[in-house]
């Protein structure tokens, strides 16, 4: 039987970038500081008026195009973000409208950064079993709108951007497995406290910057280390794969020591992971999209290689996707 597969993938990011030096100047940081603890030296930066659905319509048509497809083409249109453009409706529909997608259904998940993941785990079987020949997944995020800029703890870390893949059936390769996990008990962890339901937006709450990002770092990075390694290793083992069997591993880009204390712990050398963050800082629901653009466009990823996409997020979320290119 034929797998589901990535048959195309594009990114865009915006042309503004903020430097760490720039940050410097904006609260109390430096560039050592946060390239220290973060990895990060730049982030790109959304111009006014420009929202997700802007970017995750670049990222597609750059996706679309290298399936060799065209918009009337998608069945399914799935947009992974954390911050659209509205609640309602859902950027997917904006999307699907820019495309000119008139055959596609169209919907938005948010599942934290995990959120990408997530939606390649649930159109895969829907594709495998002729429900949808081929499926848009954009992860986009604009996060700079939602972010207190006066918190040198969180604004220091986000980026906007946006990545796309399209998956279809293929005759060689594709996917291999996937897992998806959640622990709702660590729900605060990663949070927009207001505006919602929860808590209606007030003068009061605007004032106390809730409708933006709230992070507890310490409480993540431990989490994360501890959970992903036997996460990992449970997928390979259970595929009768060892760690050495992969050949690029692609981790959310949340923070480079995130990404060094897993793969330490799971005994895989650093050159095996696909890492951007320096550039980009975290895009959060794009960041696996965008470093497999990349990874994929500057040869770095050959067919026939296998790839592991792990990510992790507010929720708390996390899954894995195995795939061979």
């Amino acid at each position: 039987m034929n797998r589901v597969g990535v048959i195309g993938v594009g990114s865009y990011l915006p042309e503004k970038i903020l430097t760490n030096v720039d940050l410097e100047k904006m609260v109390d940081t430096s560039d050592e500081w946060i390239t220290t603890r973060t990895g990060i030296k730049e982030r790109r930066i959304a111009p006014p008026g420009i929202c997700s659905s802007h970017m995750a319509y670049e990222a597609a048509k750059l996706a679309l195009k290298d399936a060799q497809l065209s918009a009337e083409d998608i069945d399914l249109i799935v947009v992974a973000t954390n911050s659209p453009d509205t609640l309602f409706p859902p950027t997917a529909c904006r999307v699907q409208a820019m495309l000119g997608a008139s055959q596609a259904g169209a919907f938005d998940l948010q599942a934290g950064c995990t959120s990408p993941v997530y939606a390649m785990g649930l159109v895969e079987p829907g594709i495998k079993g002729g429900r949808w020949k081929n499926v848009l997944v954009i992860g986009v995020e604009t996060l700079s709108r939602i972010l207190n800029w006066e918190d040198r703890n969180t604004c220091v870390l986000f980026g906007d951007g946006a990545g796309a893949i399209v998956m279809s059936l293929v005759n060689s390769g594709g996917i291999l497995d996937f897992d998806l996990k959640s622990d709702g008990t660590k729900a605060d962890y990663i949070e927009l406290p207001a505006g919602l339901a929860a808590m209606p937006a007030t003068e009061e709450t605007v004032r106390k910057k809730l409708h933006t990002v709230h992070m507890k770092g310490n409480e993540v990075f431990k989490y994360v280390v501890r959970v992903i390694p036997p996460f990992m290793k449970t997928m390979l083992e259970r595929n009768n794969m060892s760690p050495s069997d992969i050949d690029w591993y692609i981790f959310h880009q949340a923070n480079i020591r995130i990404i060094d204390a897993i793969l330490e712990r799971f005994g895989v050398d650093k050159s095996k992971a696909i890492v951007n963050l320096d550039k980009y800082g975290n895009t959060s629901a794009a960041t696996i999209f965008i470093a497999l653009d990349e990874a994929v466009k500057d040869g770095r990823i050959k067919k026939g290689d296998k790839l592991m996409l792990v990510s992790f997020g507010s929720g708390m979320t996390y899954g894995g996707v195995i795939l061979e290119w």
